[in-house]
């Protein structure tokens, strides 16, 4: 294989990469050097290539001059895709559509763009239907890149396409767009185009080249988003440091009712059990679930209809552990009843989870001692407890998903700058939001605790929240919130912005005012920590 602008073979395609470098971490970022280490173990990825991270700081630099440097890397890196695929990008009969999503060395969920379905025009949906007999699948796919390029290329605010998606929703009688036909379908998908050219001023690009590129520049431009940085200013992770871009072949899980895509753990998050801890929606792609907009409502219907991939699933999170020596977060899809994994990476957890999985993975031989303290570093370990409601029969105000462990009692907070104003004031306060959202980054930080009307307990903002220890429940169903009166309602109960609530992640409930609580402390897995610090580990199970 020849190479390009210093490339070198990565899981079956390549890296491209700017200046030099060994290919490692560092340069390939962390999302497509852990697809190499997938592959290698014989796990089922999509093809894909990489734009290495220093294509980010010679764009940072001189966007103007990076430009016909990443044109020609796009462009020869593929046509290699293509003839690994046999797809031709953007064809009239076997159309190759990619995923554009950034991957910076240290993980950041969430935090940067991605553009899903790219390659996809009038010329090429007529190819996918050829290819897939799918109509649904088509028009599905469309209308989603024609949003989502809209929103990440241009800036463009998303309210307008979910208001006409509402009405396509409503004029056919569905609970949902999952619901809507392909003829709903391709009349959403006509009526998102004439959306796009009246926001933009331009009609959607049907050059997918065009598509790819403009796309990959915005991945890149994301590494200065305000979401991006201030992850960044509060993990302490360099900015000189730069994203990656990798461009995956797209599998579909919005190709009908075998097909859908989730989110999974090796190992609880919020607790550290030794457990598959998932989240799935059938018909569906990846954003669905991560964007902590939509209900993950399937999850428990997957092994039903779906008894070989649940299984599948559960091999995999033995083997996930296996390669990686630690516990893993990983995006997965089902195309047509098989299994594709997208990325994983090393699964955020609370500190309890941490210091519980650090103990139980050195008893199960997948850790050494010192491995494990390496990874209990910077955590307090004295200050690590679960809080509990004492009287466990106090009635709630609503009920909700637990995303972590704990309570968090504050006040009631309806965005970010208030959440911020409170926690400046001293205040402890509950971040209420309709959506998880990496937006409210600041917020998060800020608050005590986070409740949402929607979303998932593996959407990006919840995986952040629950990481930095943030009591955290969604999907909350009776919550409606009114912003303008600043209010909040559970079914018959209004409270205000202001007033105290009480967060229970241990039982999924909506507290009035601030309970008694009871305190339970890890000593047992504290002991066996002290032991290793003493020269005497344990000998593992």
């Amino acid at each position: 294989m020849s190479t390009v602008d210093g490339a070198c073979p990565v899981f079956g395609i390549g890296i491209a990469k700017a200046g030099t470098g060994t290919g490692g971490l560092d340069q390939m970022g962390s999302k497509a050097f852990n697809l190499q280490r997938m592959v290698a173990a014989g796990l089922p990825v999509p093809q894909a290539y990489v734009l290495g991270t220093g294509w980010c700081g010679m764009h940072q630099r001189d966007p103007g001059a990076t430009r016909q440097a990443l044109h020609d890397a796009l462009g020869e890196w593929t046509r290699r895709l293509e003839q690994a695929c046999g797809l031709a990008f953007g064809g009239e009969r076997r159309p190759l559509l990619v995923s554009v999503r950034s991957g910076a060395p240290a993980s950041m969920p969430g935090m940067m763009d991605t553009v899903l379905n790219v390659g996809l025009c009038d010329r090429a949906v007529r190819g996918l239907l050829r290819l897939s007999g799918n109509p649904r699948l088509a028009w599905d796919s469309y209308r989603r890149l024609v949003q989502q390029y809209a929103q990440v290329v241009h800036g463009a605010r998303g309210g307008a396409f979910d208001e006409i998606a509402a009405a396509a929703v409503a004029q056919a009688g569905a609970q949902g767009v999952r619901e809507l036909d392909f003829e709903s379908l391709a009349r959403l998908a006509a009526d998102s185009l004439d959306l796009f050219a009246d926001i933009t001023g331009a009609p959607f690009p049907q050059d997918p080249r065009e598509q790819l590129e403009a796309a990959t520049v915005a991945v890149l431009d994301s590494w200065r988003s305000a979401r991006a940085t201030e992850y960044r200013r509060l993990h302490g992770i360099a900015d000189a440091m730069g994203t990656a871009v990798t461009v995956q072949r797209m599998v579909f899980g919005n190709a009908g009712g075998t097909s859908g895509s989730g989110v999974g753990f090796t190992r609880d998050p919020a607790t550290g059990e030794n457990r598959l801890y998932l989240d799935f929606l059938f018909n569906a792609q990846g954003e669905d679930v991560v964007s902590g907009r939509h209900a993950v409502t399937d999850t428990a219907r997957l092994p039903m209809a779906l008894p070989e991939v649940a299984q599948r699933l559960e091999e995999l999170r033995h083997a996930l552990e296996s390669t990686f020596g630690d516990a893993q977060e990983f995006e997965f899809t089902v195309q047509d009843g098989r299994l594709y994994l997208l990325q994983t990476r090393t699964a955020k957890r609370t500190p309890w989870a941490a210091l519980r999985i650090a103990v139980e993975q050195v008893r199960e031989g997948i850790a050494t001692p010192a491995q494990a303290l390496a990874r209990l570093e910077g955590i307090d370990l004295a200050a690590i407890e679960r809080r509990r409601v004492a009287d466990e029969g106090e009635a709630a105000l609503a009920s909700a998903v637990p995303a972590s462990i704990g309570l968090a009692v504050g006040a009631i907070a309806l965005d970010t700058k208030t959440c911020v104003r409170l926690a400046g004031e001293g205040r402890p306060a509950i971040l209420v939001r309709n959506d998880t959202s990496t937006e409210d980054i600041a917020g998060i930080a800020a608050a005590s605790g986070v409740l949402t009307a929607r979303g998932g307990r593996t959407s990006h903002a919840a995986v952040v929240a629950r990481h930095m220890g943030k009591v955290c429940l969604v999907g909350c169903a009776t919550l409606r919130i009114d912003e303008k009166a600043r209010t909040i309602t559970f079914g018959g109960a209004t409270r205000r912005e202001g007033e105290t609530i009480c967060l229970d992640a241990e039982n999924g409930r909506v507290l009035d005012g601030e309970p008694e609580v009871v305190v339970e402390r890890p000593e047992g897995l504290l002991s066996e920590v002290a032991r290793w610090r003493a020269g005497s580990p344990s000998v593992p199970a």
